[in-house]
């Protein structure tokens, strides 16, 4: 215990000097909207095994961070099983090895038991005393999880030392698997009764009728809640001999023993198996009929979300308590700090909700995480989501007609592969594509009849797709159609059109893209208004000059790269071309192996010189977001705004974006922990130095030679091409042939879940 106890007040500095200056009051709970929970109060935040989704499963880490980052009222979850000696454990497992390194302690230990009548191989609590449990650490049990932490001591803890250390506000006790230990002659009732009255318990609950019925005496008078776990639908309850599908029919008899019911979300929310949403369920209102409270299980940011939620975990717990029919009266999660900030932030929060901060919405390809990019049915969501400036990158066809794509490699956006065009694929070395059928290869005509879009999927490599079923949807867009969009819609305050490859296609393709550009601006009549700003995005200063003669373009300069600085004379030198800067996210803060290292000065630096400062590119997805802003889209904004000062976002969910900058959190007094920026490279600490990221070569620095470009070639004249079918210029229109669409794929650094528990 004494180590224990120094190991403690060890982590504890450590925890305490990372989080720098943590605001005593974690903000205020959003009490002013009546809730549709059972007695009307907010929902519970339930944190499983404490902050599971970063540190290991109940770890002291792990209930430490849940303590700090979220509601003041969160309930810590403890999975209890039994030692040899009767002691009970918080572990999440039957079996020690799945989340510790037992198996290297113990080689011989391992032993096969029946579990609920299957044999089942493992290390078992139940031949091991607690003594023996001493040198045993706990580690990351999900692979796909960030394994960093698995070198740092972290001992298994009993009940009384969660309550000792963590001094949880709440504490929820699990009882899995009370048959199995009273095989080994082990009562989990004695235990759970007699830890009662040591350490306040404030529920307790598990999958087994027998086990809540043989203690409901004891806690009938009790402020103690017993709850009723229910597993799949047609596993079987080994006490009744009933599946829990058929249980759930019969709440008046659950109501005997139990004060609420513990369900998987998608017992409420069903999901088809093309991963999308069906109609929600009565569970709730029947439970709430019955007298019943209602929690939700299986709440995990770091997986695949049903596409309806469009990979924003926040917009799937508002789904279970705030929206409009019923609400859960808590959720059980793996990351705590994200239903705290659904529930205290965003909850009965309107689109017309005031906005809190300044933070320019600006697309990328309109709202292309929901639909292909650059059709119309991405850039009407991104004008539905509140997107501020709508953009527009833009391409060029054989026949110079410019349009709106995301890359000039029509492999990359559209279904091109799976038609007779395919056969024009070759590499492009000047463009550094090693195997592409390129927009100028095709006439619109061409790229209208026979080409279908594409919607992009960056992750497919971690099986993370978007909205498979309109992944085909919508229309391609010439730029003049995209200009009559932006125009029409009162909501939206400008547009960017991002120019790239502009001295080739003028030099190698005889294809003026500036000018196209320039005459389709004119003739949409934005040269002759003041209602909508026009920005011009570009990553080579050439094309930017091209546009400095009109004064009412916001010229804006690309660094396409990731650098950690920027020298002053460069900075004066941009300012000869451009009015502002776009740079990514990691020349805001640089990652390694996915985690952040540490901040530059790049946006001061920046912006001292007068520069806006927007930032790319801004996804939903876990996996695009470093470790450390815990698989949550709204904390990695967050600290880049109010961490960083910058002024825009670029993103591909401008949805997130917009509902970002409305949430109350922002306009209190106390900011809350939970949306309070992450402190660059504050993991790093609470890691071994075996298990830290390698250390790599800092970005470069840009330079002045590096934003220097020579002015853009005359376009050439185009050779009279002859229609083969087997140079740069297509064959007409063709029938698909059914071969499956093959779309380009980034190659994402890390997985991610996310974890800071450095946020200052």
């Amino acid at each position: 215990m004494y180590k224990l106890q120094f190991f403690v007040c060890l982590f504890s500095a450590v925890l305490l000097s990372s989080l720098v200056a943590l605001v005593a009051a974690q903000g205020s709970r959003n009490n002013t909207s009546k809730w549709q929970t059972l007695k009307g109060d907010s929902p519970l935040v339930i944190a499983r095994g404490g902050f599971s989704g970063i540190f290991p499963d109940s770890s002291l880490y792990a209930y430490q961070l849940a303590v700090v980052t979220s509601l003041p009222d969160v309930v810590v979850w403890c999975d209890v099983q039994l030692t040899k000696d009767g002691v009970g454990i918080c572990f999440p497992d039957l079996r020690l090895e799945n989340g510790s390194n037992i198996d290297d302690y113990f080689k011989n230990g391992r032993k096969t038991y029946p579990v609920n009548g299957v044999p089942t191989p493992g290390w078992f609590s139940v031949d091991f005393t607690l003594n023996d449990l001493e040198p045993v650490n706990l580690k990351q049990r999900i692979y796909s999880r960030a394994p960093n932490f698995d070198g740092s001591l972290q001992k298994i803890l009993t009940v009384e030392d969660v309550v000792k250390f963590a001094r949880p506000p709440g504490l929820w006790l699990n009882v899995q698997h009370d048959a199995f230990f009273s095989q080994h002659n082990l009562t989990m009732r004695t235990f759970i009764i007699s830890v009662s009255r040591r350490v306040v318990v404030n529920y307790i609950s598990s999958p087994e009728v027998s086990f809540l019925r043989s203690i409901i005496t004891r806690f009938r008078t009790s402020p103690t809640k017993l709850i009723f776990q229910f597993l799949g639908p047609d596993d079987v309850e080994p006490s009744t001999n009933q599946t829990y599908g058929s249980l759930l029919k019969n709440l008046t008899f659950i109501q005997t023993f139990a004060s609420g019911i513990l369900v998987p979300k998608n017992y409420i929310w069903p999901v088809d198996n093309s991963l999308y949403l069906q109609p929600h369920t009565s569970v709730v209102s029947d439970a709430h009929k019955a007298g019943l409270e209602v929690f939700a299980s299986t709440f995990i940011s770091d997986a695949a979300l049903p596409y309806n939620y469009s990979y924003d975990p926040v917009a799937e717990y508002l789904n279970y308590v705030d929206n409009g029919d019923f609400s859960v009266d808590g959720v059980l999660s793996d990351f705590p700090i994200t239903p705290s900030e659904a529930i205290d932030c965003f909850s009965h929060m309107g689109k017309n909700e005031k906005e809190q901060v300044k933070l320019l919405v600006i697309s990328s390809e309109g709202a292309s995480g929901d639909y292909p990019g650059c059709t119309d049915k991405a850039y009407s969501k991104a004008i539905s989501d509140g997107v501020d400036v709508l953009d527009c990158p833009v391409q060029i066809t054989n026949d110079g007609i410019p349009f709106c794509l995301g890359s000039i490699n029509l492999k990359d956006r559209t279904n091109v592969d799976e038609t007779n065009f395919s056969n024009l694929a070759k590499s492009n070395p000047d463009l550094n594509i090693d195997s592409g059928i390129y927009t100028y290869n095709l006439t619109w005509s061409q790229i209208q009849s026979t080409l279908r879009p594409a919607i992009f999927n960056p992750y497919a490599n971690f099986s993370l797709f978007r909205n498979t079923k309109a992944r085909n949807d919508g229309n391609f867009m010439q730029l003049s159609d995209f200009l009559a969009i932006a125009s029409n819609a009162s909501s939206v305050s400008g547009v960017l059109i991002s120019i790239e490859n502009a001295a080739y296609l003028a030099e190698k393709q005889g294809l003026g893209v500036t000018d196209a550009v320039l005459d389709a601006l004119s003739k949409a009549g934005y040269n002759n208004q003041t209602a909508k700003k026009i920005m011009i995005k570009s990553s080579d200063s050439a094309v930017l000059k091209k546009f400095k003669s009109s004064s009412n373009y916001e010229l804006v300069y690309t660094v396409d790269e990731d650098i950690s600085d920027i020298t002053n004379s460069t900075i004066s030198g941009i300012k000869n071309f451009a009015s502002s800067v776009v740079i990514t996210k990691r020349s805001v803060f640089p990652t390694d192996k996915a985690f952040v290292t540490t901040q530059t000065m790049v946006v001061p630096k920046l912006q001292a010189f007068g520069f806006p400062v927007y930032v790319q590119l801004f996804r939903n997805e876990f996996a695009s977001q470093p470790w450390d802003f815990f698989s949550d889209a709204y904390m990695e904004i967050n600290t880049h705004f109010s961490g960083m000062g910058i002024d825009g976002v670029i993103t591909e969910f401008p949805a997130t974006a917009a509902k970002y900058r409305r949430n109350r959190c922002l306009g209190y007094k106390d900011i809350p922990i939970y949306m309070s920026p992450v402190q660059p490279g504050g993991l790093l600490p609470l890691m071994t130095e075996q298990l830290l990221p390698p250390a790599l070569a800092p970005s470069p620095i840009l330079s002045e030679n590096d934003v220097v470009e020579p002015p853009l070639p005359p376009v050439v004249e185009k050779p009279p091409t002859t229609n083969t079918g087997n140079g740069s210029t297509a064959p007409g229109p063709t029938p698909r042939n059914g071969q499956p669409t093959t779309v380009a794929s980034m190659i994402l650094s890390s997985i991610a879940v996310l974890a800071t528990l450095l946020l200052c």
